[in-house]
């Protein structure tokens, strides 16, 4: 079974399981970013307390199963949340990042700070050889976070529109486990597959 950390560390920001004490603060926090998530999260439509307690109470059975979702919090409050999963194409040897923010977290380089910690996770799991990130392309904040990160565009491909922005196209981006090679003299070389 793949197995992440219960909590990643990167400073001021933390990647953190949820838990179900988390109930009420992820009903605010998603409740203030209703009009910013709306355009591209069909999920957003359906916004409730219930829904947010079932998605809690969905969370250690998905964990289990390798689809890792952490609260994304800054100096200890809830800012959005990201995951690593097995989506529909990436089965076998890649794994898929997702990731949203209350609209007061965007432009500061948070995402691009919890999808790369997520990626130097997936890269430590046995067998991962490519994490993706799929996005509407008239999402062009979740591209942005791609290419910072250095992943590369993977091709279109068709989707159902589900979200009211959504353009029916996905844009696909990767990333590839980075190899060591050594150099003439012996020295390891870091290379992008």
């Amino acid at each position: 079974m793949d197995l992440l950390p219960p909590v990643i560390d990167l400073g001021d920001l933390t990647l953190r399981r949820f838990t179900d004490a988390d109930l009420a603060e992820l009903f605010q926090v998603i409740g203030e970013s209703l009009e910013h998530l709306s355009p591209w999260m069909p999920w957003a439509a359906d916004h409730s307390l219930i829904a947010t307690a079932e998605f809690l109470a969905r969370r250690p059975g998905r964990w289990a199963g390798g689809d890792f979702t952490y609260a994304i919090t800054l100096d200890g409050a809830i800012v959005g949340t990201c995951s690593l999963f097995r989506g529909e194409v990436t089965r076998g040897a890649g794994r898929g990042i997702g990731y949203w923010l209350h609209p007061a977290a965007t432009g500061r380089g948070i995402a691009a700070r919890a999808a790369r910690a997520l990626a130097d996770e997936a890269f430590r799991l046995p067998g991962v050889d490519y994490v993706e990130i799929v996005h509407d392309p008239a999402n062009r904040a979740s591209g942005a976070v791609a290419a910072r990160l250095g992943f590369t565009p993977h091709g279109r491909r068709p989707a159902e529109r589900l979200a009211p922005a959504e353009t029916g196209e996905e844009q696909v981006w990767r990333l590839t486990r980075p190899r060591t090679a050594t150099s003439g003299t012996g020295s390891p070389v870091r290379t992008a597959k």
